[in-house]
Formats: C-alpha cells, sequence, structure tokens
C-alpha cells in the first residue's frame, strides 16, 4: 500500500466544525453506540465531515478526535489507512474514480483512464487547473458484470466507453452532473445480459425428462428406426444376412423370421422375405426436419452484385465464416442490407440457416444498424463492448 500523507500546510484550514445540520447528525450517530464504545463512529464522522468540506483535513481530524476523546494519532491512522478519505483537495464539481481491476481493465479501464488525463489532469488526485474537476485509479468497485465503470462522489456509472465518460465529465463540468443517468450507459436493466434475457424464451421448448410419461407407439404404427425393426421384439433372431432389414413394423419382423423357419408347402411358391429399401425409408429426425425455403419465395430479402467494399459481417455476433460465406451466396454483402430486414425477411433467412428464432434472440438488425452507422466504434457505444 502506498504511503499517504496530509495536504501541505499551504492547503490546511486553520479549524474545522460541523455546520448545524451536521452537527445535529454527528450527535445523533455517536449516541447509536453503547456507553463506551463512542470511538466506534469515527469513520461516519470522517465521512460527514468529508462530505461537508470536499476532504479530510488536519483540522478536522483534531475536531473528530476531540468530539469522540480520542488521542490524534489514532484519528490519524483511520484517516491515512482508508483510501475512501481524501486527504488533499479534489474537484468542487466532480472526482471521478476509474475502476482498474481485472474485469474493466480488459474491458477498457486503460482507455477510460486516457480520457482523465486529457481532459482533467496528466496525474490522479490533481485537480484541473478550475479547481472542478479530479480523478483516481481506485481498486474493485462492485459492478464488473457492467465493466467499465467509475463511480462519481457516491453514483456509479457503467458500461462505459471513451466517448461516453468524455460527455459525463463535460457535464459535471458545466455543472449539470445530476441531469446525467446513473448506472449503465448502454440499454439493459442493471446487470441483466446485454440485448435483453436469453432463457425461458417462448419459442425455446421444454426438455422432456425421464420422469415424465411417455406416449406409447401402437405395434402397427407408422416406421420406427432401421436399428429397432432389425432386433424385434419377441421373435426368433434372424441369422440369415440376406433377411437383415430395415423393416420398420414388429409384424414384418416376425415374418421374415418364420420363413427361414418353414418351407412353403408343395406347388407353392417360396415366400421372399419382406424387403424395404434404407434409402428410401424415411426416420423421424428426417420426417420431422423443416425444408428449406425456396430460393424463389416473395420473402427472400433482395441480393445485390458483390460490391468493390465488402462489409465484415462476421462482426456481427451469430455470424462465421460459414454463415457469411451462405449469406454471400444469396447476395448479402454489406451491414445495411441486414439492418434492412422486415419480419418476414428475416424468418425467411433464419428459416434458410435453419437458426430457430436466432436471428430475432442475437438482435442482427440492432447490431447491423450500429455497424452501418458507425463500425466498431457507433458499436462500442450502444453495445458496450467490442464485436465479436
Amino acid at each position: 500500500m502506498s504511503v499517504r500523507r496530509l495536504a501541505e500546510e499551504q492547503f490546511q484550514p486553520a479549524n474545522f466544525a460541523f455546520n448545524e445540520e451536521n452537527a445535529a447528525w454527528a450527535e445523533a450517530t455517536i449516541r447509536k453506540y453503547p456507553e463506551g464504545r463512542q470511538q466506534s463512529a469515527v469513520i461516519p464522522l470522517l465521512m460527514r465531515a468529508q462530505e461537508q468540506e470536499g476532504w479530510v483535513t488536519r483540522a478536522t481530524i483534531e475536531h473528530v478526535a476531540a468530539k469522540l476523546d480520542m488521542a490524534y494519532i489514532r484519528v490519524m491512522e483511520v484517516a491515512t489507512f482508508y483510501t475512501q478519505f481524501q486527504l488533499k483537495p479534489i474537484g468542487t464539481r466532480a472526482h471521478i474514480q476509474v475502476c482498474g481491476t481485472t474485469p474493466c481493465m480488459l474491458r477498457g479501464a486503460e482507455e477510460l483512464i486516457k480520457v482523465c488525463r486529457n481532459k482533467i489532469h496528466q496525474d490522479p488526485l490533481q485537480p484541473n487547473a478550475d479547481g472542478t474537476l479530479s480523478w483516481e485509479e481506485v481498486e474493485c468497485q462492485g459492478a464488473c458484470v457492467n465493466a467499465p465503470m467509475v463511480i462519481i462522489f457516491k453514483d456509479a456509472y457503467e458500461d462505459l466507453t471513451p466517448a461516453r465518460l468524455e460527455e459525463i465529465i463535460d457535464a459535471f463540468e458545466a455543472g449539470k452532473g445530476a441531469e446525467i443517468k446513473t448506472g449503465p450507459q448502454i440499454d439493459r436493466h442493471q446487470s441483466a445480459p446485454i440485448g435483453g434475457a436469453v432463457t425461458l424464451n417462448d419459442d425455446i421448448k421444454p426438455v422432456r425428462t425421464n420422469l415424465e410419461p411417455q406416449p406409447e407407439t401402437p405395434v402397427d404404427a407408422a416406421p420406427v428406426p432401421p436399428a429397432e425393426a432389425a432386433k424385434p421384439k419377441d421373435t426368433a433372431p434372424e441369422t440369415d444376412p440376406k433377411l437383415k432389414t430395415p423393416v420398420t413394423a414388429p409384424k414384418a419382423a416376425e415374418a421374415n423370421a418364420k420363413a427361414t423357419e418353414q418351407e412353403p408347402p408343395a406347388g407353392t411358391a417360396k415366400a421372399e422375405p419382406v424387403k424395404s429399401e434404407p434409402t428410401t425409408t424415411a426416420s423421424p429426425a428426417s420426417s420431422t426436419k423443416s425444408e428449406k425455403p425456396s430460393l424463389d419465395d416473395k420473402n427472400r430479402p433482395k441480393g445485390i452484385e458483390k460490391p468493390a467494399e465488402v462489409d465484415d459481417l462476421k462482426l456481427i455476433s451469430g455470424v462465421g465464416p460459414k454463415i457469411e460465406g451462405t449469406l454471400h451466396e444469396l447476395g448479402i454483402y454489406t451491414f445495411a442490407q441486414v439492418a434492412s430486414w422486415e419480419k418476414a425477411e428475416r424468418e425467411w433467412v433464419d428459416g434458410y440457416l435453419n437458426f430457430k428464432g436466432r436471428i430475432d434472440r442475437d438482435d442482427w438488425i440492432k447490431q447491423a444498424e450500429a455497424l452501418a452507422k458507425g463500425g466498431e466504434a457507433e458499436y462500442i457505444k450502444v453495445f458496450g463492448k467490442k464485436p465479436r
């Protein structure tokens, strides 16, 4: 931990006293503690004094020590130990604490620090020329999901981009900090997933468990998988390879088994085993799988000739090299094309890619609009992170 010292004498006021409102609050706070334990109020009193004066002065420490009947050095130890106490004058309109712990650092805290250096002062804990703004880097502030973030006095500002932090700093410099929305600076509720919830959606079918009753299949029901037909229940095993057939009804399998054991009556033709063609027998998976929509469908998005400059569609979350190649085959080369898709067109592409609603869940349209408007910079401004 770095050494923390009080400000130079030239900055120290001669005395300190709580104003009338804070003096009454201090007395009420001290009474909350049992007799002989009033010194436990040292941190609340120092914080209240800092809120009143903007920072903790030598005179403040002396005043609190006398009020709590504590040795001056004991209050000094508390004030210099906890970094929440500012021991030098800070910005009168905003003191910006930039979180620099790992999650925020990975999401761009260094860029936020650069903004503070450029707009406020090159060094931390040094007010700007007007004394209205200051900044410092601090440890985790408890909103890792919404990284990167800053705290200004008691309010948190999360999901920041360098451009958004510049706007916030300018607002506080102009005395309009109260007009800035606190919390996430992007379109999300508190710490919910970016883009909205992705669980318990209506288009996600529940998974059947083994505890739920299973529907019974009639004996003469429609086709069953070949592997099951080759091993019918309650029938003699087939030993002749010619009789191993992908028949799908137990009755047909039983007829095949009997054909190996009995010779036909005299004067009649020998019965041929029941056969079926594996290539024409549809399995449940293939019979229920939805077919791709027609390329001539009226809802197919209109394609264009390949332009000289093609947008990198892989910047859209959910689009990989293979999907990008398929979109190119459909004549889709730009973000603007994707951003213009109406509901029917999205459903056509979703069906063609067999995505089962993924285009709307991943919000391709909003992503494409941001990328078409301003590239990666606009995407970061909207979603608070780099694309892909």
